[in-house]
């Protein structure tokens, strides 16, 4: 199968915003794709590469970069198959030591060159996680779903449960049994929250609940079967290696195999949060906190009710490694137990109804996360135009926030494309077009003027912007058009959220 189908899929894809013609362009694909290549072509089709994170950026692609090749046929698409652009990328990811850089562009630039420039662009976009067709892995899913002749609930579940759709879409693709169960030391999605604006709306949505400390830590997944133990991150990447304590803890369990849910956290001296970044640079000492148990001595528990996982969890391990919560179905007492997580230094809480089954990787409507929601009013110094589905859009924005000391000058702090509309992508550029300075590749640098609101989880220390600090997780709320530049926000403000 050629690389070129892939691409023109994408593309197709990318085109149309009905989501059941998107369904059936990746149905057709995915249904002609050989079984042996199906897991690489549906995480080309999601956008991420099957080998993950490979470490290639923006500069090395540029330096590998090298003009297109002629199509070798008139479908317009070049001579590279899937099969050998999955077998470079193995050969990517296993390159690594001394003249590991050289070695890697020479094996882009050996790749790219065999490419026509759609097809370098699409690969490009695939190293950088920029392929943005509107195609997410529920939809792909769905559609590997379709050409298999197979319940997508059946297909969503066995994903969950394998965590890995291009697995799962393989099984049923080849006409394997979709019933895959829970495995001990196979990592599996993890199960996320929706929102409620507090713990009354919360518990409202609920019913009877356990009310959780929500803490700013790394999701850790334990399992243990016999004397071997691997922990897993919310992205499914093992970080047994770096979280020794937790290992150990996990291993004097006393079971012969299990399956922990749960968050790793660094704290100090006195038992209060240590910023986020200090818990990713001091994994080894970090302090875990288990709050969901999904398996025990060969018996799979996700679908049995969390006030009876919740029991189980208790004597597995130490008490100080058990989320602290409360169970209620009083609002008052939900909000007062939200307080003292906040008293404590952490985000807030997480509400989740004490009869509610674990639906790995599904944001179930029975687990609701209550944190305050923190905003700053930042400036706009640029932003990129878009692809896929924002083709013709100037999309992702440059934040910047005041320098007090300098009138005039602004600080960058990060950037976002999330909580836009199609409306506000529309007035946006045509806005940022008018006070366009120069324009660099893809971005538009723009003259300050624009004040946007931006929803924030908080900030991180960054060596990446001058001043110091990054946003995380930014997204759009609104612009200030009552409000100037020089109204905006201030450098120390953000970093402010450091402490």
């Amino acid at each position: 199968m050629r690389y070129h189908e892939v691409v023109a899929t994408s593309a197709a894809v990318g085109a149309t915003p009905r989501r059941s013609e998107k369904v059936a362009r990746l149905a057709e694909l995915l249904g002609r794709t050989p079984v042996a290549l199906v897991p690489a072509v549906v995480w080309m089709l999601v956008g991420e590469p099957r080998q993950g994170r490979l470490g290639v950026g923006w500069a090395r692609l540029r330096d590998a970069r090298v003009a297109g090749a002629a199509p070798v046929d008139g479908d317009g698409g070049g001579d590279v198959t899937v099969e050998e652009l999955d077998a470079a990328l193995d050969r990517l990811a296993a390159t690594s030591g001394g003249g590991s850089q050289r070695a890697r562009e020479q094996l882009l630039g050996a790749l790219l060159g065999r490419m026509t420039a759609d097809e370098q662009h699409h690969l490009v976009r695939l190293l950088t996680g920029e392929v943005r067709q509107g195609a997410n892995d529920g939809l792909v899913c769905d559609a590997a779903a379709r050409a298999a002749g197979v319940a997508a609930p059946d297909l969503r579940r066995a994903t969950m449960l394998l965590g890995d759709l291009g697995r799962a879409a393989q099984r049923a693709l080849a006409g394997e049994a979709l019933d895959v169960g829970l495995t001990p030391l196979v990592a599996v999605q993890p199960m996320l929250a929706a929102t409620s604006p507090s713990a009354t709306d919360a518990i409202a949505a609920t019913g009877p609940a356990s009310v959780e400390w929500k803490l700013d830590g790394i999701r850790v997944q334990a399992h243990k079967l016999g004397d071997e133990v691997r922990l897993f991150t919310r992205g499914l990447n093992d970080i047994t290696p770096a979280l020794p304590n937790v290992v150990a803890t996990i291993r004097a369990a006393p079971a012969r195999s299990l399956v922990l849910d749960g968050e790793s956290l660094a704290v100090d001296e006195d038992g209060r949060p240590r910023r986020f970044q200090d818990t990713m640079s001091g994994l080894d000492t970090t302090r875990a906190f288990f709050f969901d148990l999904l398996h025990l001595d060969d018996v799979s528990l996700i679908d049995e009710p969390l006030a009876e996982r919740k029991r189980l969890l208790h004597g597995l391990v130490p008490e100080r490694a058990i989320m602290p919560s409360i169970d209620t179905a009083d609002a008052g007492e939900a909000e007062r137990f939200a307080e003292t997580s906040g008293a404590a230094g952490h985000e807030g809480v997480v509400v989740k109804a004490l009869s509610s089954r674990y639906q790995a990787g599904r944001r179930g409507a029975t687990w609701r996360k209550v944190k305050p929601v923190h905003t700053l009013d930042l400036v706009v110094l640029a932003a990129e135009w878009g692809h896929g589905r924002r083709t013709g859009w100037l999309s992702n924005l440059h934040l910047g926030a005041r320098d007090p000391g300098d009138a005039g000058t602004f600080v960058m702090v990060g950037k976002t494309f999330k909580g836009m509309t199609d409306d506000l992508l529309r007035r946006q550029t045509e806005e940022l077009q008018r006070l366009a300075l120069a324009t660099e590749g893809i971005t538009v640098h723009v003259r300050p003027e624009l004040v946007v609101e931006v929803a924030i989880d908080g900030v991180q220390v960054s060596r990446r912007y001058p001043g110091g600090v990054a946003l995380r997780f930014a997204r759009v709320r609104r612009y200030r058009p009552d409000k100037s530049a020089r109204e905006a926000d201030t450098i120390e403000r953000v970093r402010g959220f450091l402490a």
